[in-house]
């Protein structure tokens, strides 16, 4: 990542320069403006090949951590485990001690 972080300010400070050779030093907003503009164009082009190998990259990293997350076999229980077993403690004794308003009050089940 640092590597097209380098290459895209170089191609920023070549345009900035092209811009002030061409006559563009007279306005620096517009100078600035139009570097910025033209370097944004030329990055997405000549630095595809480096933001595709970043990108494989980071995904190669996702898939490695879903990898090991699917074969820990650990036996700490997870977040969703711990709190889906708090709801289930808290939420029994409230279901028992309310009548079932479907449920007959003369049937023994």
């Amino acid at each position: 990542m640092l590597r097209y972080t380098i290459m895209r300010l170089g191609i920023f400070f070549g345009c900035l320069l092209l811009g002030w050779l061409l006559g563009l030093r007279n306005d620096p907003t517009l100078l600035l403006l139009v570097s910025a503009v033209v370097s944004v164009l030329l990055s997405f082009f000549l630095l595809r090949r480096q933001r595709d190998e970043f990108s494989e990259r980071i995904a190669a990293r996702i898939e490695q951590r879903q990898e090991a997350r699917r074969t820990a076999t650990s036996d700490e229980p997870t977040d969703e485990d711990v709190e889906d077993a708090e709801i289930a403690g808290v939420d029994a004794p409230r279901r028992a001690s309310r009548p079932d308003p479907d449920r007959d009050p003369t049937d023994p089940r």
